[in-house]
């Protein structure tokens, strides 16, 4: 009985650590998370949504950080589905991310949600304490730091748009702007180096930082076709996407201006900006955002499909591209 009890202790000494590695290995990989997400986003093209929700479970049990944006795809399939266990479970998750309750009761989408027995208790009772689980993973700090970043940015980026005339605003931008976003994507430089990218993850915000970085792609022509520092940050960039505090629609944005900038809005890096002229453009296109975890062309506007058919949010990005991206020549 001695013999077989040690036995036992010694496969579990060495499968233990293997189980906890392969999820550290996951988790250190988000390109891992993304491409899980694509396969979700597949299921629910295929109507097959109890499937997805499943999926979906699977995934945010094998990550410690999860994109809000997922959750609360998760959140409205198991809602159209009226599945109670897993839409309470995501919405918990939800809070958690930095779901917030005014967000929450705007979604009508949650309908089937709120009528399960569960629902108040969550909304009531549990809210304040999820929350603060949120609140407590943020770097207020750093926060506030990249916000006035943010504000300065977006006073130095007014001066060109109130220039007339092309002339004048890339004057502006290459005489004003540039030194200014030149220091900006220093500061960045040093954030990246000392806490990772200032994004959802560690402040909360995926807007602020990836305007800066816009800002700068898209100076001018000249000025970017020059441009060392872009350049430089890159890798660093997709260390943090590979960490899980830059998501794929940042980046892609990002990209996007830098490709739209050097070729005067011609063409393309991820579909956002800039036009997809051609069938051969688009499989670029495609490569592109394969790269960096983010969904076909093709896949995007099938989900645009499948929420006009059913009234779901799938929360695809808005903004410079609305509604289905086409090719030109199509």
């Amino acid at each position: 009985m001695m013999t077989l009890i040690k036995k036992l202790s010694l496969i579990l000494i060495f499968i233990v650590p293997l189980l906890v590695s392969t999820k550290s290995n996951a988790q250190e990989n988000y390109l891992i998370y993304h491409s899980k997400v694509i396969e979700c986003e597949k299921l629910i093209v295929e109507g097959k949504y109890t499937s997805a929700v499943k999926m979906y479970d699977s995934l945010f049990n094998q990550f410690d950080f999860l994109f809000l944006r997922d959750i609360k795809v998760a959140a409205e399939l198991s809602a159209y589905e009226k599945d109670c266990n897993s839409g309470l479970k995501f919405l918990r998750l939800g809070i958690k991310a930095g779901w917030t309750f005014k967000s929450i009761n705007k979604s009508k989408n949650l309908q089937s949600l709120k009528e399960c027995s569960e629902w108040a208790k969550i909304i009531v009772s549990e809210y304040d304490s999820l929350h603060k689980i949120y609140l407590s993973k943020l770097n207020f700090v750093l926060k506030e730091q990249v916000h006035e970043m943010f504000k300065n940015d977006q006073k130095m980026a007014l001066g060109a748009f109130i220039r007339i005339g092309q002339k004048s605003k890339r004057r502006y931008s290459e005489r004003k702007f540039a030194p200014h976003s030149e220091h900006q994507l220093e500061k960045l430089e040093q954030i990246l180096n000392e806490y990772g990218y200032p994004g959802e993850q560690l402040i909360g915000n995926n807007l602020w930082a990836s305007v800066i970085l816009c800002h700068h792609n898209s100076i001018s022509l000249d000025y970017n076709s020059k441009d060392t520092l872009y350049k430089k940050l890159r890798p660093k960039l997709m260390k943090a996407l590979k960490r899980g505090e830059l998501s794929p629609y940042e980046l892609a944005q990002i990209e996007d201006w830098k490709t739209a900038g050097l070729s005067g809005h011609e063409l393309s890096a991820c579909g956002f900006i800039g036009k997809i002229p051609n069938a051969t453009e688009l499989k670029t296109v495609n490569e592109n955002r394969l790269e960096i975890g983010l969904r076909s062309i093709e896949l995007r506007n099938n989900l645009i499909d499948i929420e006009k058919s059913t009234g779901l949010n799938l929360y695809l990005p808005k903004g410079w591209q609305d509604g289905k991206i086409t090719v030109a020549n199509k």
